[in-house]
C-alpha cells in the first residue's frame, strides 16, 4: 500500500524545506565564524588550492608532488579542525547539516525509504494527530521524579528508587537502540507514570530518525479489525496496518483497556510473534499484572511476554490525583 500522490509530495515538500533551511543555518553561521575567526577563511581558501593541485598532480602522475599536496592539505585541515574547536565550535560547523544524516535530507537511501521518511510517513497516517505536541511536553527532560514518595513499604524498595531504576532501564534502552533490541513491559496502577514513559521512548526516537508507532490498544484492534473485516478499508488504515509490522519500535498503551475478544487476542499474540520473528522491539503498557494478563488473553501470550520482555513494575500513589490535588 502506498502513499496517495499528494501524501507523497507533502513529504517531500517537507524535506525540500528542511534542506533550504540546513543551507541558509549553513551560510549564518559560516558567516559568523569568519568574522569571529578571520584565520578560518584564509585555511578554506588554501585547502580549495591545495585540493586543486592535488587533482591536477593525480592527473599527471607526478607521485612525489601528490604525497606532499596530501601531507599538506591533511595539516590543513587539522588546523582548521583545531581552530574552531579551540573558538567552541564543532569540528564539523562548516560543514552542511542534516536532520537526518543517513538520508542527507533526501528521504531516500539508495532508492529505499529511509526510516526518516518512514516515521514522516507514520506521523501523516496518525490518528492521535496531537501527538506531537504531547511529546513536546512529556519527554526524559520534563520526566519529574517529585511525584514518588522516598518511603519503603512492605518489604518493597520505595517508589522513589524502584522509579530511577526504571527510568535508567528506559534510557539505556534508547540509547543502545541500534545495536540492542529491548522489548519492555511497564505493568502497574493507573497514574503511576507507566503512559509518560512511553512518551519518553518514543519522543528520543522519533528524534534520531527511528520510525515509531505509537497506539492505545484499542486503536491498535481496530486497524487489525478494518484490515481483516473490510474490503473497503481506509488506504491509510491499511498502511497504518503494514507499519504496525515493520516500524522500528511499536508502543501499545493502555493493554487491556479494549474490548477482548478471540479475535483481538489472536491479533495480539500474531503481531508481537510476528515483530519477535523480525527482531523488532515492543514496548507494552498496561494496569494489568502478569497473572490477569494469563487470564485475559492466554498463558500463551503471557508466557511470551515473560521469556521475552523486561517486565518493570511502577508503583506509588496516583500522580494525576496528586497534581489536581496540588492545583486547588
Amino acid at each position: 500500500m502506498a502513499l496517495t500522490n499528494s501524501q507523497f509530495e507533502e513529504i517531500m515538500r517537507e524535506y525540500n524545506q528542511l534542506k533550504f533551511q540546513h543551507v541558509r543555518e549553513q551560510e549564518s553561521r559560516t558567516q559568523e565564524i569568519y568574522q569571529k575567526i578571520p584565520a578560518i577563511r584564509s585555511l578554506e581558501e588554501e585547502i580549495v588550492r591545495t585540493a586543486a593541485g592535488q587533482a591536477r598532480k593525480l592527473l599527471s602522475g607526478d607521485a612525489n608532488s601528490l604525497r606532499e599536496l596530501k601531507t599538506r592539505l591533511a595539516d590543513l585541515k587539522e588546523q582548521k579542525r583545531v581552530l574552531l574547536l579551540s573558538n567552541g565550535y564543532p569540528e564539523d560547523a562548516l560543514e552542511l547539516q542534516y536532520s537526518c544524516p543517513a538520508c542527507k535530507d533526501t528521504g531516500f537511501i539508495s532508492g529505499k525509504k529511509c526510516r526518516c521518511f518512514q516515521q514522516r510517513e507514520i506521523e501523516l497516517l496518525y490518528r492521535q494527530s496531537d501527538l506531537r505536541e504531547i511529546l513536546k511536553k512529556e519527554n526524559f527532560d520534563t520526566f519529574s521524579f517529585e511525584w514518588y514518595d522516598d518511603t519503603a513499604s512492605a518489604g518493597n524498595i520505595s517508589p522513589l528508587e524502584n522509579i530511577r531504576g526504571i527510568y535508567d532501564i528506559c534510557r539505556n534502552m534508547v540509547r543502545n537502540f541500534s545495536t540492542e533490541k529491548t522489548n519492555l513491559l511497564l505493568t502497574g496502577n493507573a497514574g503511576t507514570g507507566k503512559t509518560f514513559l512511553t512518551h519518553c521512548i518514543a519522543k528520543e526516537l522519533i528524534d534520531n530518525c527511528f520510525s515509531v508507532i505509537y497506539l492505545s490498544a484499542a486503536e491498535l484492534f481496530e486497524i487489525f479489525s478494518s484490515h481483516r473485516f473490510q474490503d473497503d478499508a481506509e488506504p491509510e488504515d491499511e498502511l497504518m496496518y503494514h507499519h504496525i509490522y515493520h516500524c522500528d519500535l511499536l508502543i501499545i498503551d493502555d493493554l487491556g483497556t479494549e474490548m477482548t475478544n478471540n479475535f483481538t487476542i489472536s491479533g495480539l499474540f500474531s503481531c508481537i510473534n510476528e515483530r519477535a520473528r523480525k527482531n523488532l522491539p515492543v514496548v507494552i503498557s498496561t494496569n494489568l499484572s502478569i497473572g490477569e494478563i494469563s487470564d485475559l488473553y492466554s498463558e500463551r501470550i503471557s508466557s511470551r511476554l515473560i521469556s521475552n520482555y523486561r517486565i518493570l513494575h511502577l508503583y506509588g500513589a496516583d500522580i494525576r490525583l496528586q497534581k489536581r490535588l496540588k492545583s486547588i
